[in-house]
């Protein structure tokens, strides 16, 4: 089912064809005379997706207001509609996670939309941040590490709860992330709060379908301010450890202190086989949450670098998950989403175009000005002659934000979905 009429992105396609034709002759006649295959990179980044959230397709907000945009979807299935055109004009995001109990439907009724749209599911997200207006106990002061133990018990059932929705839409990995900690010293047992935590994963894991992952969730603060129970990547890792070997790290981009070297905390878990997978997003003084390479492209090719070098050596383990996770606060949000899921795309590309053995050559000899020369000449490289015809090749738009802008859909959607108050705060 198309959302977007293959006639209009065919037209649109049709004024810029000539071009990027051109254009990607180009590129292939420079890579070629650095031994490189352009099809052969071209068809590496078709077979690459990166999941759409499915809260990102909606207005996000800060903890002051949010001021939500016309046509936002109602319910799942307005958002799976979202997501849907997201995939038909890019071809780079063939799977959705959900949230639940944001996204909470008949599994039936989700996977038959799903199917028809042409979308799979990727991670279930848990939610134990924040309470819901039927739950019993209260979450203000944790939930999977909490003190009482029936809150505990509550919030570990939730996570059993979402991990028997996956199953029967397809599914196969449970994210949880809390905001347990603190904001006072002294305020929790910081070695007991931890184990009550561990104690809870536990739980959580033993009931983990055979084919199954779970992702844990590292972020330094927020809404905890002193201490969080999962605040760093090492602690993830004791977690993932501790758990067994279907527990796995996931990073998030934007839940890092300035400056910290991500690319390096990526080569770590691979090195030691629990990097699970990745939420996308970009960030300039904290969790921001920005569109994916809006700040530091460099950055996000520097973590492709690391994977494309386990992908070529073979790492063991190494299948990680690739997600976008944004808030949206004066962007369209497919629109976003549409340059995000690019971006990461390029990211990959880019780091394909890496002169692997000049780069070790150079790192062996101690030159360092020849070893950042080598990832600076892929990072400058201009790839999109190649996304742009990977995406033509799947009846994508060669320009999807044109495109998408063209088809009016916004405004279609705009007409049917009622407008949305933007009272109130939060990110959502």
């Amino acid at each position: 089912m198309s959302i977007i009429q293959q006639d209009l992105i065919a037209q649109d396609n049709a004024q810029r064809a000539q071009a990027l034709k051109a254009d990607y002759d180009a590129l292939g006649e420079q890579l070629d005379r650095r031994g490189i295959s352009i099809d052969a990179i071209k068809a590496s980044v078709s077979a690459f997706g990166v999941a759409v959230p499915s809260w990102g397709v909606g207005s996000g907000g800060t903890r002051f207001a949010r001021f939500p945009g016309p046509g936002e979807p109602r319910h799942i299935f307005d958002k799976l509609d979202d997501c849907a055109v997201i995939h038909q004009l890019t071809g780079a995001t063939p799977r959705v996670s959900l949230h639940i109990p944001w996204d909470k439907a008949e599994p039936a009724a989700l996977r038959d939309r799903a199917t028809a749209l042409g979308l799979g599911f990727d991670a279930m997200n848990s939610n134990t941040f924040q309470d819901q207006p039927d739950q019993e106990k209260s979450y203000k002061f944790g939930s999977l590490s909490h003190t009482d133990a029936p809150t505990r018990h509550q919030a570990i059932e939730h996570n059993l709860e979402c991990i028997e929705i996956g199953q029967a839409i397809g599914s196969d990995a449970l994210t949880v992330w809390v905001g347990d900690g603190s904001n006072f010293p002294g305020q929790s047992h910081l070695t007991r709060a931890f184990e009550r935590y561990l104690s809870a994963m536990q739980s959580i894991y033993a009931a983990l379908p055979d084919n199954w992952r779970l992702f844990s969730e590292h972020k330094m603060y927020e809404p905890a301010f002193y201490s969080t129970i999962v605040q760093d990547w090492g602690t993830n890792y004791l977690i993932a450890k501790e758990l067994g070997p279907k527990a796995f790290c996931l990073v998030d981009l934007g839940h890092h202190a300035p400056n910290t070297n991500i690319e390096m905390i990526v080569a770590r878990l691979i090195q030691f086989k629990k990097l699970g997978g990745f939420h996308f997003n970009d960030s300039k003084y904290g969790d921001d949450d920005l569109d994916t390479g809006s700040i530091d492209p460099y950055r996000l090719f520097l973590v492709f670098n690391e994977l494309v070098d386990a992908e070529q050596s073979g790492a063991a383990d190494f299948n990680p998950a690739h997600m976008l996770d944004q808030s949206h606060n004066v962007t369209d949000p497919i629109e976003s989403l549409m340059v995000s899921a690019m971006e990461v795309q390029r990211a990959y590309v880019q780091a394909l175009l890496v002169d692997r053995q000049a780069l070790s050559g150079h790192q062996d000899a101690n030159d360092a000005l020849m070893a950042t020369g080598t990832l600076k000449s892929a990072f400058r490289t201009d790839v999109e002659p190649i996304l742009a015809m990977a995406r033509i090749e799947k009846a994508g738009a060669i320009d999807p934000v044109a495109a998408f802008r063209r088809s009016g859909y916004r405004r279609k959607a705009a007409e049917t979905r009622p407008a949305v108050s933007g009272a109130g705060g939060g990110i959502v």
